[in-house]
């Protein structure tokens, strides 16, 4: 089975989805020769190993699933999967139906993924037969179709770009995130980076743009010279996208080489691929990286920079994050503001809140109450409701108390009302809004 599968899984996992780790150290083997291996062990006394039915005699889903282990399940649901008749997988997608929503994820996406390394048209017919549930497998299927017939895929994906719509909702690094065009190209460029670069080159607007990106963020992983010599002969605007995907990539991995590409690129492209480096080398070092960002002029991918900056630097110092930002030349220093006070309230509350409380009145300490009023859902009611009346921005201020007002509803309903009705800090509508929302307080799912 090929080992975009374990990456895609383990992006699963690590995104939160059954919170399990997963790993692996060598190839999978088919199902006979893990049923050959395990057989083969024995106990001293030279019994079967103990534990109650050893795994050889787990041939079917079934037993598979009962199996204790979350790792050793899941590999040797790779290893049944990888064993079975390809005239199978239809049946065997009917028995996830039954599985707990995390569980049902992880083996969809091991059984499609091999069902398209091996019949990807078939797997495709059969996403048409599953309703909402071929939105989630037809990305898994387009993947690792392109993972081993790139041209297949792209095919396939041009003849039917309707079923794709939807895919890429949540970008990316450095453009392409999980669009088909994205991931096709991405596949295609570990295998012919040049066949890749003719391919998006061919397609249009969103298409071309995310394939682009996924090609030269793929390159630039494991050459970003050669990367950026092939950018060079890309027209001004797929130039310009290519340089951002490469300079995030060789940021990270390697700043001096990064800065020095940079430096030779011309003046008006120099910021915008500064920027991605910047970005790029924020997620290990976000403490140098912020010593970095006087090297941008441009006003626009400055403040790209210190978002980056302080989002990462916010995990692990916030008080320091905090401290760096408020002395940023910038105009939008509201959302960074967000990242880093969150963070910040959920490590230590009592810090983040003598830090905003110090902020001067204006748009940033706005930014910062709201955000600590929405973080800290432990606070005292009447603590949260003086600061976010503290708030100058009327709407602002309206949804802070409104989150905070409902929230004391659901121990105190009538105090609550009482205080929305004699506020001063409301205007009418405001309380209006907050008052139909009351009448469905008591149903915590529609709250």
């Amino acid at each position: 089975m090929n080992s975009s599968i374990l990456v895609g899984v383990g992006a699963l996992l690590l995104g939160g989805v059954g919170g399990y780790m997963v790993g692996n150290s060598g190839p999978v083997e088919s199902g006979a020769e893990v049923t050959a291996r395990l057989a083969s062990k024995t106990d001293r006394s030279g019994g079967t190993v103990a534990g109650g039915p050893t795994r050889a005699s787990r041939s079917n889903f079934e037993d598979i699933m009962k199996e204790p282990g979350q790792t050793a399940r899941l590999q040797s649901l790779m290893n049944y999967y990888a064993g079975l008749d390809p005239t199978k997988f239809a049946e065997e997608a009917g028995k996830l139906d039954d599985l707990p929503f995390s569980e049902r994820l992880i083996a969809s996406y091991l059984l499609f993924s091999r069902w398209a390394e091996v019949d990807p048209i078939s797997a495709m017919a059969h996403a048409d037969t599953m309703g909402r549930g071929g939105f989630m497998v037809r990305p898994t299927i387009l993947q690792s179709w392109a993972s081993t017939d790139p041209k297949g895929a792209a095919r396939y994906f041009e003849d039917n770009p309707r079923d794709f719509a939807m895919m890429g909702g949540f970008g990316g690094r450095g453009g392409g995130g999980d669009s088909a065009a994205g991931q096709i190209a991405a596949e295609w460029a570990k295998q012919d980076p040049s066949a890749a670069l003719e391919w998006a080159q061919g397609l249009e607007g969103r298409n071309a743009s995310s394939a682009l990106g996924s090609i030269f963020r793929q390159m630039a992983e494991d050459d970003p010279g050669k990367a950026a010599q092939m950018a060079a002969g890309l027209d001004d605007e797929q130039r310009a996208g290519a340089y951002r995907s490469i300079a995030r990539e060789w940021g990270e991995t390697d700043w001096a080489g990064a800065e020095s590409w940079i430096s030779g690129l011309p003046a008006e492209e120099q910021g915008a691929a500064m920027a991605q480096a910047i970005r790029g080398l924020a997620g290990d070092d976000p403490q140098f990286a912020a010593k970095q960002i006087s090297k941008i002029s441009d006003p626009e991918a400055r403040d790209d920079a210190i978002r980056s900056v302080a989002e990462n630097w916010a995990q692990e110092d916030p008080a320091a994050a905090a401290e760096w930002l408020v002395k940023q030349d910038s105009e939008e220093l509201g959302r960074p503001m967000r990242e880093v006070v969150s963070a910040w309230t959920n490590q230590d509350s009592a810090a983040a809140l003598a830090f905003v409380t110090s902020q001067p009145e204006g748009d940033l300490r706005d930014s910062a109450v709201a955000t600590y009023v929405f973080a800290n859902r432990e606070g005292e009611v009447s603590e949260s409701l003086a600061l976010a009346e503290s708030i100058g921005d009327e709407e602002s201020r309206s949804r802070a108390i409104a989150v905070t007002a409902l929230r004391w509803m659901e121990d105190d309903k009538e105090a609550a009302l009482q205080y929305i009705k004699a506020t001063d800090s409301l205007g009418d509508k405001a309380k209006q809004r907050i008052w139909q929302r009351a009448n469905g307080a008591g149903d915590k799912r529609r709250r």
